[in-house]
């Protein structure tokens, strides 16, 4: 099969590109690199089933023909991390819903399935835990920024299932709880990285807030794996899953967990919110999923705890990183003809 992933080179898609290729398929990653990297998929551009163009999905006769060429699309491609959300909510919301506006009406043209990821956020300020897919969103005002991400997000949705009802667009929806593993950089407010990089290099653990809000982390590689078995499901088609872990841990309990397992000696400390983002910030007490509706379609079951998934994140981070070039960018007249070309 071929499959083209939309922010290939990111965290969580240089995961599924490895995972795809492992499993026999042709794959197309597109990344602008705006916050993905090139040392996320060096590893695999040996590969011959593997292309990575660096440009971005707005390049609208380029994203054409590469749609044209796949089978199935994988739409990962989003602005995402709570820093980027409050400090560029122009470019959140232009970037997630006019990037998956564009990669659904391609789609729809040539009607290639088509999963798109969205996010936890969508369930808002709800306190209705665990939250099932079903559920009613629970946004804050439009003044707080922080909540324009969660609806962008739920646009996509909802452009989403209106392609598939009144156009018969095969589309997927899935909403990723907390995505954690090796390769996710701390740089856009993901705590674990952060709190990972702090405590190896011996500085201080910073909880945003009491640190008593709770979270679920939900390992990458399974994560990864549900994704493709959904985009392999008939079932699937229409649906909108949730995907995670459910095992909840505190802000706090996750700072003691990466001490623990780092053998850092580093302090915990704790920031107002209003320091890191401004007056005005709010935040969810607990974000738990059902993941009911997953097992019940693929089987899913998170195969990690928190702790192991630690473990894996505190490996990766210890050791040196490699660092390659930025290769320059395609020229769009010329690639998909080359991608073509080069699957036949």
């Amino acid at each position: 099969m071929n499959y083209l992933v939309t922010g290939g080179a990111g965290f969580i898609g240089s995961h599924l590109c490895e995972l795809l290729l492992d499993e026999g398929h042709r794959v197309c990653a597109i990344d602008d690199l705006s916050t993905g990297s090139v040392n996320n998929v060096a590893h695999l551009r040996s590969n011959p089933n593997f292309t990575c163009v660096f440009e971005s999905i707005f390049e609208r006769q380029l994203m054409a023909e590469l749609v044209d060429n796949a089978d199935t699309i994988v739409h990962l491609a989003a602005a995402v991390g709570v820093n980027l959300i409050v400090q560029d909510p122009v470019r959140t919301i232009e970037t997630n819903i006019l990037g998956s506006e564009l990669v659904l009406k391609l789609a729809a043209k040539k009607q290639r399935k088509v999963l798109i990821a969205s996010t936890s956020e969508i369930y808002g300020k709800s306190s209705k835990v665990p939250f099932g897919e079903d559920d009613d969103m629970v946004f804050g005002a439009s003044t707080r920024s922080r909540w324009s991400y969660a609806c962008s997000k739920a646009i996509d949705e909802f452009l989403a299932l209106a392609y598939f009802k009144q156009r018969g667009t095969p589309v997927i929806i899935v909403r990723l709880f907390n995505t954690v593993g090796p390769r996710q950089t701390g740089h856009y407010g993901m705590v674990l990285p952060r709190f990972t990089r702090q405590a190896l290099d011996g500085a201080a653990i910073t909880v945003y807030g009491d640190g008593s809000q709770s979270r679920c982390f939900g390992y990458v590689g399974d994560i990864v794996g549900a994704i493709a078995k959904l985009t392999r499901e008939p079932a699937a088609v229409g649906e909108i899953f949730n995907l995670g872990n459910n095992e909840e841990v505190t802000i706090n309990g996750l700072a003691e967990l990466v001490r623990e397992v780092a053998r850092s000696e580093s302090p915990i400390v704790h920031i107002p919110y209003k320091d890191v983002y401004g007056d005005g910030f709010e935040d969810m007490p607990r974000r738990v999923p059902n993941l009911e509706k997953a097992f019940r379609v693929i089987g899913y079951r998170p195969t990690l705890n928190t702790r192991q998934t630690i473990e894996k994140v505190v490996n990766h981070m210890s050791r040196p990183v490699e660092v390659h070039p930025i290769p320059p960018r395609v020229h769009a007249e010329t690639e998909p003809q080359r991608l073509a070309a080069a699957r036949r």
